[in-house]
């Protein structure tokens, strides 16, 4: 049995053997005027060629404060232009960036700083409720009593350097100006001679995955593994350098930092920030004053554009592609952005951090039902195949079963946990990724769910995606999420989470009715819970399992869910 696999598109990618510096030298040389990054908060406009003579200059800083190929320098920060030019300079002279989740607390802050190894860190001062310096001194408060360059903190024994990119000033470290004033020690033919020596193949990037059980696992990936994901990333959407990506989605994701960033700089198109964090209002916004012609998002930011009480003001002319990926898309949301949002090219991606990020995706000229219904195709240079979850087995067409994929952007490893990176990567190079899908006999995959996402009730294999799809059709529904939680009778029954469009109600036996009338009944969820929001990551991602947990509090299900199952 064959798997799924598309031919290296010829010719041989211009980004493969080169290193992301060298790739974003080429650009500014080809494009130096064009816009290359445009923060609309803070006002910034960078050209390529302006963005290149920046890299250079924190570069040459780093290289200052004694930061040289191998080191981690982490970066814990919301969507700010000092982010994307500490990308990049480290990513020139070979110095490993740590993504860190601005919305981590002092315990996961602690963790992540030790388990990478992090040399240096920077940070901004403050966002909305979030005091970055008050955490990372509850994390490790002797820091407080150190000075720059000689912080002594047995929690963080490689911890040399903290740089604040805004606002106050710690005793223990540099602003953003020290850092960038150390660049005149160094000239920049160090900066040259050091970019020269590295390895495309060689870790460049460690980003966090969210961790919902148990700590949260440092994916490493190469220069190779995230430029070949963005030149195809950006191939299938036809970028070039006359586009302009918006960018809600956040840096410190896989989604900002290599389909955003990486695709820009692959294709030449121009980078937009709306704000530091998602926003509705203000990505429309963008996207009108901006002329911007891709848009990149998570489901739940497309549904908040849409039912925004701003959308109808917006001009969205200019829009013609971009990227839905990071949680199954509904395929009524889908059509809703295609037609009303006018992103007619818009494209569905499908992957995780540990492939860098996509295995799949659909093509702006696929048909129009491909490109609603399935998440594509694996990009050139990746195979995909489903398996059977308990023997390994590979699956026909039609079958569901985990989805696996091998290629190009399957990540050296977690950093550090050889144990962990043995159990996702096999011996073949197959990452398996935990989710469950299946292949059509045109080549193109669906997502069914999750493996631990599965519902069995009375023996009945269940997936939510199937009746979450059913409830996304009702014309009330904006956004819905099921969830199994535990019974004493059936081991599980269903419960649904439903929040309504603006002026629109239903009521739960109207909307019993309505499942009833397209599903089979032991898939009728038996609860029911109308919402005005979900618990999500800072990505947008919904948590399910907290919307479990909560579910068999309020339910009082909590003997059921303490009953030992074999």
């Amino acid at each position: 049995m064959s798997t799924a696999q598309l031919p290296v598109a010829p010719p041989t990618p211009w980004v493969d053997g080169l290193t992301i510096g060298q790739v974003l030298r080429e650009t500014a040389r080809q494009y130096p005027d064009d816009d290359a990054i445009v923060f609309c908060g803070p006002g910034v406009r960078v050209s390529w060629s302006e963005l290149d003579r920046e890299v250079d200059l924190v570069a040459r800083g780093l290289l200052a404060l004694g930061f040289v190929p191998g080191d981690h320098f982490g970066v814990w920060a919301t969507n700010v232009p000092e982010w994307v030019l500490l990308q990049f300079a480290t990513a020139r002279i070979g110095v490993v960036l740590v993504n860190i989740n601005p919305s981590y607390r002092a315990g996961e802050l602690k963790f992540v700083l030790k388990q990478a190894d992090v040399r240096g860190l920077a940070l901004i001062d403050h966002y909305k409720t979030m005091h970055f310096q008050e955490i990372l001194l509850e994390a490790a408060p002797d820091l407080a009593s150190s000075t720059p360059g000689h912080l002594h903190s047995p929690t963080f024994p490689r911890l040399r350097w903290i740089v604040e990119m805004r606002g106050h000033q710690p005793s223990f470290g540099l602003s953003w100006y020290d850092l960038m004033s150390g660049a005149v020690s160094v000239p920049q033919a160090c900066v040259d001679e050091v970019a020269e020596r590295l390895n495309p193949n060689r870790a460049i990037n460690i980003q966090f995955t969210s961790g919902t059980t148990g700590h949260p696992k440092g994916a490493t990936l190469s220069h190779r593994n995230v430029l070949l994901n963005a030149f195809y990333a950006g191939q299938s959407q036809r970028l070039g350098p006359r586009d302009r990506v918006c960018l809600p989605v956040p840096l410190y994701h896989c989604f900002g930092c290599v389909l955003g960033t990486m695709c820009c700089i692959v294709h030449g198109s121009a980078m937009i920030f709306p704000s530091e964090c998602f926003h509705p209002g203000e990505t429309l916004a963008a996207i009108e004053s901006q002329r911007c012609t891709a848009i990149y998002g998570v489901p739940t930011m497309f549904i908040a554009q849409l039912e925004n009480p701003t959308f109808s003001k917006h001009d969205l002319s200019s829009l013609r592609t971009g990227i839905m990926a990071g949680s199954p898309c509904p395929i009524e949301l889908m059509r809703r952005v295609t037609q009303e949002m006018g992103a007619s090219e818009i494209t569905i991606g499908y992957g995780q951090t540990e492939a860098s990020p996509l295995i799949t995706q659909t093509r702006t000229d696929d048909p129009i039902e491909l490109r609603v219904g399935t998440v594509g195709r694996p990009l050139p240079g990746f195979e995909a195949k489903i398996v059977d979850p308990d023997t390994g087995a590979e699956l026909g067409d039609g079958q569901q079963g985990e989805f696996c994929g091998r290629g190009h952007g399957v990540m050296i490893g977690y950093y550090h946990q050889p144990d962990k990176t043995a159990a996702a990567i096999d011996r073949d190079g197959w990452l398996h990724t935990g989710d469950l899908g299946m292949r059509q006999p045109n080549g193109y995959y669906r997502i069914t769910g999750r493996l631990n996402d599965m519902i069995i009730r009375g023996g009945e294999n269940i997936y939510p995606r199937e009746i979450e799809e059913r409830l996304y059709e009702h014309p009330a529904v904006e956004e819905v999420q099921i969830v199994g939680v535990p019974d004493h009778r059936f081991g599980e029954e269903i419960l649904a989470w439903i929040k309504f469009k603006r002026d629109q109600q239903a009521t739960e036996t109207e909307l019993r009715e309505y499942c009833r009338l397209g599903l089979a009944h032991f898939k009728v969820p038996r609860y029911w819970k109308f919402v005005d929001s979900f618990p999500t990551t800072v990505t947008g991602k919904i948590q399910k399992f907290k919307i479990r947990e909560q579910g068999i509090e309020e339910l009082g299900l909590q003997d059921e869910a303490n009953i030992e199952t074999a």
